[in-house]
């Protein structure tokens, strides 16, 4: 149709995005449609403005790379990312989930690590942390041969690819549970940390007058056959930042217990003291085991 005012850019569009064959991507695209263009009309986007945003949205995919994913951390931080998260889990949104969002920082290949071993690959100083996990279905039965894959950031608040002193793989393992749905590692006890903040999500934290840390968590992707995959973030309480992450995904279901113990450890006389434990379950839900994108290589 020949746009005559500026109400007919919407009408055209739409009526484009319609003849769209494929159901779900024509409810898709337009809705958003509508809702790019009431957005538009409703802070009455300058042409400037409007030119800054395409550079932004250009400059998002030039620092994403096989290290760092500044599309994800900025989804984060407006908490989109954790909002599709709680949308599609613990019935719509209604009850608690044990899912939570990816993140990222998960990496595809992490090595196997027997039980109650360790995936501490090079020298990380920082108290020990003992992890006991256990795996069930929702009636609460466990769930056997599922693989567990780990990860966390560092006592320095880095990971493993962010930190040239740190091994390949450091901090992160895979586990598989055994009859009666467990797992167990040992690490060394993680803390809260800053996102990257030199890209385009530090200067809108900057602009905003936010902080940019993230509560001390530790990461979980939970694959198998039959179930959902769970992809969970367990969070220590004591964290200063527990009640204002920056990427907004600290629910009450995510609350582990970790435990400081200041005694010497009942069987590693190696462990000093302070060291941490966690006992923590995480009940998978009936479903397709499908992996997601990795964020990074």
């Amino acid at each position: 149709m020949m746009i005559e005012r500026q109400q007919d850019v919407t009408v055209a569009a739409t009526s484009v995005m319609e003849r769209t064959s494929d159901p779900r991507l024509r409810e898709i695209m337009v809705s958003l449609v509508k809702h790019l263009h009431g957005f538009v009309r409703d802070v009455r986007l300058t042409e400037a403005e409007f030119r800054e945003a395409a550079a932004i949205v250009g400059e998002l995919g030039k620092l994403s790379t096989d290290t760092h994913n500044e599309v994800i951390l900025i989804a984060g931080s407006l908490g989109v990312s954790s909002l599709v998260c709680l949308l599609n889990n613990g019935d719509q949104g209604n009850t608690e989930t044990a899912q939570s969002l990816l993140g990222p920082f998960w990496r595809l290949h992490s090595p196997h690590v027997e039980n109650g071993g360790s995936i501490v690959r090079s020298a990380t100083p920082g108290p020990a942390l003992f992890v006991n996990g256990r795996v069930v279905d929702r009636a609460g039965d466990p769930v056997t041969g599922a693989e567990v894959d780990v990860w966390h950031a560092s006592p320095v608040g880095l990971y493993e690819n962010q930190d040239p002193e740190q091994a390949d793989m450091n901090l992160r393992g895979k586990f598989t549970t055994d009859t009666d749905g467990c797992f167990s590692f040992r690490s060394v006890m993680m803390i809260g940390y800053p996102i990257p903040t030199d890209g385009v999500v530090g200067r809108l934290l900057k602009a905003q007058d936010r902080h940019p840390y993230r509560p001390a968590h530790l990461h979980a992707l939970i694959f198998k056959p039959g179930f959902k995959v769970l992809i969970s973030q367990i969070y220590d309480p004591a964290d200063p930042h527990i009640d204002s992450d920056v990427q907004f995904g600290v629910t009450k279901a995510l609350i582990g217990n970790f435990v400081r113990h200041d005694e010497a450890h009942p069987t590693d006389r190696d462990v000093g003291s302070p060291w941490y434990s966690l006992d923590h379950v995480y009940k998978m839900e009936a479903g397709d085991a499908v992996l997601p994108r990795p964020p990074i290589k």
